[in-house]
């Protein structure tokens, strides 16, 4: 230590608590700190951000409902008939396999 450094008066350990905690600061880069006057409008947006965060996994965690059952006909294309054969065709006589 140099000679002129005068600690009388000083409190030995004043910041020692403070510094055992441990710091968060965390830089910002100039354009967020723009968007942001102090800390608390800072805290504010990640709340908002985390609750959301929170709220999304929530709901892809749950289970996702049951599909409805379509109604009777409905997966067929427009035009056909549930047997898969197009309105107004010739219904033949045997099935194809038979003969």
């Amino acid at each position: 230590m140099r000679k002129e450094y005068d600690f009388t008066g000083g409190v030995r350990g004043k910041y020692a608590a403070r510094y055992r905690r441990g710091t968060n600061i965390v830089v910002l880069d100039p354009d967020v700190a723009r968007a942001y006057r102090d800390s608390e409008a800072v805290n504010r947006a990640l709340r908002i951000l985390l609750e959301a965060a929170r709220r999304a996994t929530r709901r892809a965690r749950r289970r996702p409902p049951e599909p409805r059952r379509p109604a009777t006909g409905s997966l067929h294309r427009k035009g056909e008939e549930l047997s898969g054969r197009r309105r107004g065709a010739a219904r033949p006589d045997t099935h194809p396999m038979e003969k």
